[in-house]
This record gives C-alpha cells, structure tokens and sequence, in this order.
C-alpha cells in the first residue's frame, strides 16, 4: 500500500468508563498503570490516559459516558468478547500480584499456541486477556 508514511502506529485506545477517578484508581491500583494525563478540557470533560507502568504500546484514554448511549456501553464495548491485551514477560508474576490486588480473572491460566493467557475482567466487566507470547526461536 503505498501513499502512507513508514512510521505509524495505534497510540490510544478509548475505553468508556463511568466516573474518570474511580477508573484512574483502578487501572493504577489494580493493574499498576501509570496516569499519564489528566487535562481538563472544561464543561466536566477531561482527556485522561493511563498505561502500563515501564510499558510499551497504546494508552487507554478514559473516556467518561456522555449521555445514555455512551453509559450503555461501558462494560461491554465488543459485546462480550475479550476486548484489551495485557501483555507480559511473565505471567505467573503478573498473574499473581493481579490476584493479589483482587482483580477478578474469569478462567485459570491456559496454554496455547500462542502463549499462557487467561481472561480478566476490569472495574466495568470489560474482558481483557493477559497473555505472555510464546517465545520465537
């Protein structure tokens, strides 16, 4: 495909969430993300963005439900499949510190093809997987 420029990638990634502090408080103290920002754009809406703390890939921006529509899908943006990749080095540490912090994990751990994964749900009952890829090699 040409016509694009060679260095691009996903950034961010917009999660609905019922209240911005009690999502930042999750994120942070459940997942150990960091808070990136917290700009108040006025009239209640602020640009809040988390992510993993020493982490690479996108942010999650918290994006406070506006009206009935947005609220409707807090909690189910894919409509019950795992929606977020929580990638690590090594499961088994992750795994238990997050069990530790109370997060609800929806399956024991599994291998697969691709790696160790199990689903966890977060603050809103979004799915997520936390997934250590298989090495190459």
């Amino acid at each position: 495909m040409g016509g694009f420029a060679g260095n691009r990638s996903v950034a961010t990634v917009a999660l609905v969430v019922a209240s911005y502090d009690e999502a930042v408080r999750w994120y942070v103290e459940r997942l150990g993300f960091v808070l990136i920002e917290d700009v108040d754009l006025g009239g209640g809406k602020r640009w809040v963005t988390v992510a993993p703390a020493k982490g690479q890939g996108a942010r999650l921006l918290l994006a406070q439900a506006s009206g009935e529509e947005q609220a409707s899908r807090i909690g189910n943006q894919t409509g019950g499949r795992v929606f977020l990749f929580l990638e690590t080095d090594n499961f088994s540490r992750d795994h238990q510190a997050m069990l530790a912090k109370g997060v609800e994990f929806r399956e024991a751990p599994r291998s697969e093809a691709y790696g160790t994964v199990a689903v966890f749900s977060d603050l809103y009952g979004n799915l997520w997987d936390l997934i250590e890829p298989k090495r190459q090699g």
